[in-house]
């Protein structure tokens, strides 16, 4: 059967990004590709035991329909820990659940992008991201980044050579790909901008709880004292990914339109998962768990980073992240990272190369490394293979 795709359905002929994962799945492969959270810290007796209690409080109520907008108790407690830990007032008629955060990327993109509107990203940026703004026919446009995001000066360059700019997306908080951390004086910067010129900003903060070393920086939608901020979260990095429950806290003329793009999409996130949740914050030391996970990855991507001081070669560059998952790595020279990539599997090791995650231009010898889902000896011998690979690469 020829089927008649639409043109947002993309080309499986050319996906990269999935011929780069299925490689990296081959048990022989040291993996640095994925994005996974430690599957050994998931609170598994915990959610067992918040289950159980739902179940007998709640079974009916929880195995039926509900609202799209989500559980009005988990939305509760949402709101109280975005004003304790984002320093973010709201109410829960500003908060929706979502399934997780790829669905509130999706929805917001599939409300507001026409074919054609341009939507202005940190370069490099979330590759998911990226798919989903191209599919409803957006013209991507990069803005310049160092080690502090997204550089003010250069958005408002584009703002102004894009006046019909429809949003903003913006990763702050240890950003993927780059792990990089965005200031309090630019967040502030960017809301003032994004008012000046009259477009909304779409912040995307799956990350930014799991800090383990600086000073935590409140969020953009923080300084936010209009609307402009949507903020965007997910209890997938923090508990589990499996529950697919993510949030949403916007102004309430969005959040009701928001609801509308829901229900036609799925009706509501999953019922079970949001009476669990909310059952699991009610019993449990959330922040105590954060804690835990925040220092596992901390002794992770220290070894990762000594690892690649000690035994990459001279010249390759890399991000310092405070927290998150990710590292980014540059290598000199002009060197093909897809090239680099093929030799480094032939050295048993892969990672995810810099091309998906440039909305346009893309800059050579870039590419990405987790260190979430490593113990120390994948990442010991990981980074050695690496070493080799790259040291190839560069002669």
């Amino acid at each position: 059967m020829d089927f008649k795709f639409s043109s947002r359905v993309p080309n499986v002929d050319n996906d990269v990004v999935g011929e780069i994962l299925k490689v990296a799945g081959d048990p022989e492969i040291i993996s640095f590709a994925g994005g996974l959270p430690a599957p050994e810290l998931f609170p598994v007796k915990e959610m067992h035991e918040a289950a159980d209690k739902v179940f007998e409080k709640h079974g009916a109520e929880a195995l039926q329909y509900t609202a799209a907008i989500g559980n009005p108790h988990l939305r509760e407690l949402i709101v109280e820990r975005m004003q304790t830990n984002k320093e973010v007032t709201t109410t829960v008629d500003n908060v929706c659940i979502t399934t997780g955060s790829e669905q509130s990327i999706d929805l917001v993109a599939k409300m507001m992008v026409d074919k054609g509107d341009v939507i202005l990203v940190e370069k490099p940026t979330y590759l998911c991201a990226l798919d989903v703004f191209r599919s409803y026919g957006a013209k991507v446009v990069g803005v310049d980044m160092d080690e502090e995001g997204m550089k003010m000066d250069a958005l408002d360059e584009k703002l102004s050579e894009y006046p019909d700019t429809k949003f903003i997306y913006t990763i702050p908080n240890f950003q993927n790909p780059t792990g990089r951390t965005m200031t309090a004086e630019r967040r502030a910067k960017m809301v003032e901008l994004a008012e000046a010129h009259g477009v909304t900003i779409l912040e995307d903060d799956p990350y930014g709880e799991i800090r383990y070393s600086g000073v935590a920086v409140p969020p953009v939608k923080h300084f936010d004292k209009n609307g402009t901020v949507v903020y965007m979260n997910t209890f997938s990095k923090i508990l589990a990914p499996g529950m697919r429950l993510g949030w949403i806290v916007a102004d309430k003329k969005f959040i009701d339109m928001f609801v509308v793009m829901k229900q036609s999409a799925d009706l509501h996130s999953d019922n079970l998962s949001q009476f669990i949740v909310a059952q699991y914050m009610e019993d449990n030391d959330l922040d105590k768990h954060i804690k835990a996970i925040s220092d596992v990855y901390y002794e992770r991507a220290s070894l990762m980073l000594k690892e690649i001081d000690e035994q990459f070669p001279a010249g390759v560059k890399h991000s310092n992240p405070e927290g998150g998952m990710f590292i980014w790595v540059e290598v000199p020279g002009n060197v093909n990272t897809m090239d680099l990539f093929n030799n480094c599997v032939k050295h048993n090791v892969a990672f995810v190369p810099g091309e998906p995650f440039y909305p346009d231009e893309v800059i050579p010898g870039t590419f990405r490394m987790n260190f979430s889902n490593m113990k120390a000896d994948q990442i010991h011998e990981g980074v050695r293979r690496m070493a080799v690979a790259i040291d190839e690469m560069m002669k």
